[in-house]
C-alpha cells in the first residue's frame, strides 16, 4: 500500500502546482501594462489666472523645502489645448526623452530609449517620471528664501527660445535655458544633457543688478505617488520601491512609503544624495557635494503624494555681480559603474543585502566574462565553473565522505537488520561504525550549505543588475531576469538534483530518506518562478557536481 500512498501523494501534489502555475499566469495575463501608462499624455494643470488656485506651496522657514502641489482634481483641459502645449520644453538625448514643464522649470516626463518596455518589435521606451491623470512622478526644482522665485504667490513661468531641444551627432551636450526677469535681477534655469549620461545638470544663473544682496536657496525634490510600476501578484519577492538617501549614521538609509506615512525625517548632510529607488531604476537629487545641505522626506497631508529632496546653504550675491546654484539630476538605469563615480554611497542603491561582500565578486566576475563573450548566459555559466573551480577542495573532502559512505552501505544494512527494533542500540552502534571507519555522515550536506551563500548573492546580483534586464541566452530563454517560459531549467534542474542523489548514500533515517527524495521536486517547483539566470546557474553547478560526485565514487570504490 506505500506505494499506492506515495502515488497519490505525488498526484496531489502535481495537480496543485498546475493549479499554481496556471493562478500565477492568469495573475500576469490580467495585470495592468505598462505601455497604458506610458501612452498616457502628460498633465499640464492650468495656468493660475485660468481660473484654478496656484500651487500650493508651504514653508515654515527659508530654508524648509516647499509643498508644491499641482491641483490636477480641479484640472480642465478643454479647449486650451494651444496655450497648454506652449507651455512643454521637450528634449533629446541619445539616452533620454525629457519633457519640462516653463511652469516652475520641472521635469514632468522622461523616457529611457535604450531601455525599452519590453522585447516585442517596436516597443515603447520605458517611462520612468511622468505627470499624467493616473501617475504623478516629477522632479522639481526651484529657489525659496529671501530672493526665491518660488513663494506663496505661486511658482515662476519662465520664458524660452524653443520647445524642442536635440542633442546632435557630433555635439556632446544641449543646454536647455528657462528664462525669467526678478525685480533687479535676471534669472537663467539651465538644464545640460550630456552624451551618453544619464546625469542632468541643473544650474540657476543669477545677474544682479540692484543694489542689494540677492540671495536664496536652492531646492530640489522628487515628489510621487505610491503607485508600483513593478507590482505582481504572482509568487516571487518585490523589489524595494521607496525612498533612500545617505546620512552621516547611515551610508544607505531607505525610508519606504509606510515610513513616511509616520512623519517628516529631516537630516543635514555635507554633500549626500536623496534619491526615489524602484526595480533597475533610480532618480536621485545630487546637491554640491563640497556644501551643506539639507535633506527632508515626507507624505503631502492626506494625499498619497510623497517628496523626498534637499535644500542648499543660501547663495549671496552681491549687487552688480553674477552668480549660480547647482545641483545634478540623475535618472536612468541603475549602473553600477556610475553610481560610483557620481557620489559617495549612491552606488549602495543597487542592494546586495548582508550578502553584499559576496555579491559584489559575482558581478563583477559576470562583467568580466560578458565582456569577453558577449552573452550574460554563457558568463553564468562560466562564472559557475570559477565558483566550482574555488570550491573545490571543500566539495571533494565532502564527496570523499559520501562515496566511502556508499561503499559501506552493505554494513549499514547488517547493523540496520540487527538493531532495527532498538533505535538507540542501532544509533549507538552507527556511530561507533561511522566513527571506525573515519567518515562524517552529514558530510552530504556540505556542499549545498557552502554553495547556499553564493546562490542567495547571485540571486540578488540577477535581481539588481539592470545589465540582465532583457538579457538574452539562447533559443527560448530570451530574459534572463525572468523565468524560464515554458519550465525546462527547472526540469532539467530537478533530473541532475535526482541524478546527483543516486550517486549518494541513502540516509539511515526513513523520515530523513523521504525528504531527501523529494527536495529535486521541491526545487523544480520553486525554480519555476526564479530568474531563468539563476535556475542556469544552479542546474550547471548540479551537472558539474554530479561529474565530480561520480569521478570520486569510481575511484573511492576502486580503492
Amino acid at each position: 500500500m506505500d506505494w499506492q500512498r506515495s502515488a497519490l501523494i505525488a498526484a496531489i501534489v502535481v495537480v496543485f502546482g498546475l493549479l499554481f502555475i496556471r493562478w500565477n499566469e492568469f495573475q500576469e495575463e490580467h495585470a495592468p501594462a505598462i505601455a497604458e501608462t506610458n501612452n498616457e499624455s502628460v498633465l499640464i494643470p492650468p495656468l493660475p489666472d485660468e481660473g484654478v488656485l496656484a500651487p500650493e506651496i508651504q514653508q515654515n522657514d527659508s530654508s524648509d523645502i516647499p509643498e508644491l502641489v499641482q491641483r490636477v482634481d480641479q484640472v480642465k483641459t478643454e479647449g486650451s489645448a494651444i496655450v497648454q502645449n506652449a507651455r512643454l520644453v521637450t528634449v533629446t538625448s541619445d539616452v533620454l526623452e525629457v519633457t519640462i514643464d516653463t511652469l516652475g522649470g520641472d521635469i514632468v516626463r522622461v523616457a529611457l530609449p535604450q531601455h525599452l518596455i519590453s522585447q516585442e518589435a517596436g516597443a515603447d521606451p520605458f517611462v520612468m517620471l511622468n505627470r499624467t491623470q493616473s501617475q504623478t512622478y516629477i522632479a522639481q526644482s526651484g529657489l525659496i528664501g529671501r530672493n526665491g522665485t518660488d513663494t506663496a504667490a505661486g511658482r515662476p513661468s519662465f520664458s524660452v527660445a524653443s520647445t524642442h531641444y536635440e542633442l546632435l551627432d557630433g555635439d556632446e551636450q544641449v543646454a536647455v535655458d528657462l528664462h525669467l526677469e526678478q525685480d533687479g535681477a535676471t534669472l537663467t534655469k539651465r538644464f545640460i544633457f550630456k552624451r551618453d549620461n544619464y546625469l542632468v545638470d541643473v544650474v540657476y544663473l543669477v545677474e544682479n543688478h540692484s543694489s542689494e544682496v540677492w540671495q536664496a536657496h536652492l531646492f530640489g525634490q522628487i515628489q510621487r505617488d505610491s503607485h508600483n510600476p513593478n507590482a505582481s501578484s504572482t509568487m516571487g519577492p518585490n523589489a524595494y520601491l521607496g525612498a533612500a538617501l545617505t546620512t552621516d549614521e547611515d551610508k544607505y538609509k531607505k525610508l519606504d512609503f509606510s515610513d513616511m506615512d509616520e512623519g517628516v525625517f529631516k537630516t543635514e548632510k555635507l554633500g549626500g544624495w536623496v534619491a526615489m529607488v524602484q526595480h533597475y531604476f533610480i532618480s536621485a537629487w545630487v546637491p554640491d557635494q563640497n556644501a551643506n545641505n539639507s535633506y527632508q522626506l515626507r507624505k503631502l497631508g492626506s494625499k498619497d503624494l510623497y517628496t523626498m529632496g534637499f535644500t542648499s546653504a543660501a547663495v549671496d550675491v552681491a549687487p552688480g555681480a553674477s552668480g549660480e546654484l547647482r545641483a545634478a539630476f540623475y535618472v536612468g538605469p541603475k549602473d553600477q559603474y556610475r553610481m560610483e563615480e557620481i557620489s559617495p554611497y549612491l552606488d549602495l542603491t543597487i542592494d546586495y543585502g548582508w550578502l553584499w561582500w559576496v555579491a559584489k565578486p559575482l558581478f563583477y566576475g559576470l562583467t568580466m566574462f560578458h565582456g569577453l563573450v558577449g552573452n550574460w548566459g554563457w558568463s553564468i555559466i562560466f562564472l559557475t565553473f570559477v565558483v566550482k573551480l574555488l570550491f573545490f577542495p571543500l566539495s571533494a573532502a565532502s564527496y570523499k565522505s559520501m562515496a566511502r559512505m556508499r561503499k559501506l552501505q552493505p554494513e549499514m544494512a547488517r547493523l540496520k537488520e540487527l538493531y532495527g527494533d532498538d533505535r538507540q542500540k542501532m544509533s549507538q552502534e552507527m556511530m561507533a561504525f561511522y566513527k571506525k571507519e573515519k567518515v562524517n555522515p552529514m558530510g552530504g550536506c556540505l556542499p549545498m550549505l557552502i554553495q547556499m551563500p553564493v546562490f542567495i548573492a547571485l540571486y540578488w546580483v540577477l535581481n539588481e543588475s539592470v545589465e540582465l534586464r532583457h538579457a538574452p541566452f539562447i533559443f527560448w530563454l530570451t530574459d534572463l531576469s525572468q523565468k524560464d517560459p515554458y519550465y525546462v531549467l527547472p526540469v532539467l534542474n530537478g533530473i541532475s538534483m535526482f541524478v546527483l542523489q543516486t550517486l549518494q548514500p541513502a540516509p539511515p533515517d526513513p523520515m530523513q530518506a523521504k525528504v531527501m527524495r523529494l527536495m529535486p521536486v521541491a526545487f523544480s517547483f520553486f525554480f519555476m518562478f526564479f530568474p531563468a539566470g539563476l535556475v542556469l546557474y544552479w542546474t550547471v553547478n548540479s551537472i558539474l557536481s554530479i561529474a565530480q560526485q561520480w569521478t570520486i565514487t569510481r575511484k573511492i570504490i576502486r580503492e
